[in-house]
């Protein structure tokens, strides 16, 4: 993997990150006023398994899937293919309206400003990346 690749990853990753954690914990909130406080090893069986969180797990799939890359032994002449993660994170911020993910991001956009700014954040990311390259 070539170091702008790299560099483009840990920074997706970052970005994807801060979003997440604010998204979850906006989930959590959600879900302990109807079942109660949750402790930490709780919330990720909670987030593993119960259906409200189930609208979170393609972004934490994709976070797996960049740490997967990042931890790739790639020799700097083969070629990596970036262009398959940056596309999935496109499709977490603009989600196919209507879909359940859609419904739950745009509620999470219009409760909590930290959403919107950590959206603005990855979204800036994403427009400087060129659509049909690899990154």
């Amino acid at each position: 993997m070539n170091e702008s690749d790299r560099a483009l990853l840990v920074e997706l990753r970052q970005r994807l990150l801060q979003l997440h954690k604010t998204l979850i914990d906006w989930q959590r909130v959600e879900y302990e006023q109807v079942h109660g406080r949750l402790q930490t090893t709780q919330l990720l069986n909670v987030m593993f398994n119960d259906p409200e969180f189930q609208w979170l797990r393609s972004m934490s799939g994709l976070i797996v899937r960049i740490d997967e890359s990042l931890d790739t032994k790639l020799s700097k002449t083969e070629p990596t293919e970036t262009g398959p993660l940056v596309a999935a994170a496109r499709e977490l911020v603009a989600p196919e309206a209507g879909s359940p993910y859609a419904q739950r991001y745009h509620a999470a956009m219009q409760a909590l400003p930290d959403v919107v700014l950590a959206h603005r954040d990855l979204v800036t990311l994403l427009k400087l990346q060129r659509p049909a390259s690899n990154a």
